[in-house]
């Protein structure tokens, strides 16, 4: 194989839970993360002058050691002693800077397209085990689906998948600084805590109105302080059909869940041609059972 076509995948979080901070500044979470359909292309080809080079679709992106593909080709090339250079060609579709976990996705792909190009014969735990030296995300990534994500978000659980339904995506016309997010989130007096072990069940009994209902994120307060049009975003996402609209990650992309994705299409006509939404975007759960 000289050549391999892959679609990293974007994820929300359904729940997202910051329950402390460590001593190395770190934090730590508890997160219920979905994986969906809505993806990236990511196109990666051997070549023999031993070179790593890249394209973008999108000029403001790094192409070199600053960008998690390169990051991870690199590692493997090192570890694996791989003499032949890699062309990588990415078109992003996922938000950056989004809080989808679109640079982490793409870092999981990158290694998968490794494993295949040359044969390394990785285990999933294998490259789960490089991923994590990349970014606490990239195992998930690498892994898919529905998870409870601990620790730093690298210790993962697999759950059950979660119910067809139809999602629709809106990313502010700006991005957010995570670092600032958890800086604004540790000065915080009084945290409140959204109720992940009851979502957990809610997945795991297959309960669509309890995900709706126990869904939850700590850190979506802060950012809407700095960016009131979020909660903005949220409110008309739900006026418009949205069983649940809620900030993913640490921001600003703002993700609804319908009943049914043309109910979703419907609804995205109102945030399309707006200045003050950069992204939208009509997508699915990846894998998602029937209903």
């Amino acid at each position: 194989m000289d050549r391999i076509a892959l679609r990293p995948l974007a994820k929300v979080n359904l729940g997202l839970d910051v329950v402390g901070r460590r001593d190395d500044g770190y934090h730590e979470v508890r997160m219920v993360m979905q994986t969906l359909s809505l993806h990236d292309h990511l196109v990666m080809e051997k070549q023999s002058n031993g070179r790593v080079s890249m394209k973008t679709n999108l000029r403001y992106l790094p192409t070199n050691q600053n960008n998690l593909v390169i990051q991870a080709i690199e590692l493997l090339r090192e570890e694996f002693h791989i003499t032949d250079g890699v062309r990588v060609n990415l078109k992003k579709v996922i938000p950056v800077a989004g809080g989808m976990a679109g640079g982490s996705s793409d870092a999981a792909a990158a290694i998968f397209g490794m494993n295949k190009l040359f044969d390394l014969h990785m285990s999933r735990k294998d490259m789960m085990e490089r991923g994590v030296k990349l970014g606490a995300d990239v195992p998930y990534c690498i892994m898919r689906g529905t998870a409870l994500a601990e620790g730093i978000g690298e210790i993962l659980t697999p759950l059950p998948g979660i119910m067809k339904c139809g999602v629709l995506i809106a990313k502010p016309a700006f991005s957010v600084s995570t670092k600032k997010v958890y800086e604004a989130f540790d000065s915080l007096k009084d945290v409140s805590h959204p109720d992940i072990d009851g979502l957990i069940q809610a997945v795991q009994d297959e309960d669509f109105e309890g995900i709706i209902q126990k869904m939850g994120n700590n850190l979506a307060d802060v950012t809407k302080r700095m960016h009131p049009v979020i909660d903005q975003i949220e409110k008309e996402m739900e006026q418009a059909g949205a069983r649940r609209a809620m900030m993913s990650g640490s921001g600003p992309t703002v993700f609804g869940l319908f009943d049914t994705i043309e109910e979703a299409q419907s609804a995205s006509k109102a945030f399309l041609n707006r200045k003050d939404i950069g992204q939208v975007y009509v997508t699915t759960i990846y894998n998602a059972k029937g209903r």
